[in-house]
């Protein structure tokens, strides 16, 4: 199924992407790079987060900028792939000056992924630099790649009733501004169309031929299987050209998670930890208002959800995990 050009994050003028896919298990890690540095926001939404330098962005704190965002697979072990980042972005030139030396500033997010095949293969360290060599300005590519590559979505039954998901990315543009997002999906909910509110990937029945519909199932008095809390989790970052500040970058990714809230069904659970980054590169010349920034973040990235789990591609796992992917759906 071809999906049509809804842009990409790297339609944004002073950012790049670059992934590292780990195909023994799979796992991996995506890299958003700001070689000038982005004023950048946070906002955690899920109750079980897996994160890394997340208070330095409150807009009271001291420092202004970061150089890159770490997105990766491997649970808190994937929080490893950041110090990578740093690793490259030093050896690039790129950092905060403390008069001895450079200190490149990046925050970082992860997902679970240990169950689907070898959970003790992780990104580390040499994972999070390779993505930074691989990054560009190029259009990234989606689904089973980089931190989606072992990204999972419809868990609340029971992972063998789960799908594949992946990473997906779009971009919204209104006059000289452009807001873009790149985010991993690795939901317990469903993945639904958010126009017809219809889920495109998730939870199948109990003979795996078909969408369940988690929320309906639940509703219906359903019981879900237990999780493990933070055994899920869907991360992003989302960016823009306009200019502003650490507390307008906040907000900016506060509002961005309505696009998660309608892309993904239920979101923001106990046992996911969504997280989103904001960055602001300050390169457009207009500034449309909070109001609309906030609109074109939602929009960005309920698309990019949505293209985490159309772009993915069915796997069977190492441990005899089966996951179809939307794609089979349609198809069949």
């Amino acid at each position: 199924m071809a999906l049509p050009d809804e842009g990409s994050i790297t339609d944004v003028a002073g950012i790049e992407v670059g992934h590292h896919t780990d195909t023994r298990r799979p796992t991996g890690c995506s890299v958003v790079i700001a070689r000038e540095g982005a004023v950048a926001g946070v906002d955690v939404r899920g109750a079980a987060p897996g994160t890394r330098e997340t208070d330095l962005l409150e807009p009271t704190h001291l420092v202004e900028q970061v150089h890159a965002v770490m997105l990766a697979g491997g649970s808190a072990w994937g929080l490893d792939a950041a110090s990578g980042a740093m690793r490259w972005l030093e050896e690039n030139g790129i950092g905060l000056d403390v008069g001895v030396g450079l200190v490149p500033l990046v925050p970082a997010a992860v997902l679970f992924d240990l169950h689907v095949g070898d959970g003790r293969i992780r990104p580390d360290a040499a994972a999070g630099h390779a993505a930074c060599q691989a990054a560009a300005r190029a259009r990234p590519a989606e689904g089973s790649v980089g931190a989606g590559a072992g990204a999972t979505v419809g868990k609340l039954f029971g992972p063998e009733f789960s799908m594949k998901s992946g990473i997906g990315t779009a971009a919204v543009r209104v006059g000289d501004v452009t807001v873009g997002a790149l985010i991993a999906c690795n939901a317990v909910g469903d993945i639904i169309d958010p126009r017809s509110a219809r889920p495109l990937a998730g939870a199948r029945t109990a003979d795996g031929h078909a969408l369940r519909d988690t929320t309906a199932a639940l509703l219906g008095g359903e019981a879900p299987h237990p999780l493990i809390a933070g055994s899920n989790t869907t991360i992003g970052v989302i960016a823009t050209d306009a200019r502003l500040t650490k507390a307008q970058a906040r907000r900016l990714a506060v509002t961005a998670h309505d696009g998660l809230a309608r892309a993904i069904s239920p979101v923001h659970t106990m046992t996911d930890g969504d997280t989103l980054f904001a960055l602001a590169t300050g390169k457009a010349a207009g500034f449309p208002g909070m109001v609309v920034l906030a609109t074109m973040a939602a929009e960005a990235v309920a698309r990019a959800t949505v293209r985490a789990a159309l772009t993915a591609r069915a796997i069977t796992t190492s441990n005899g995990l089966v996951l179809p992917a939307a794609r089979d759906w349609v198809q069949s």
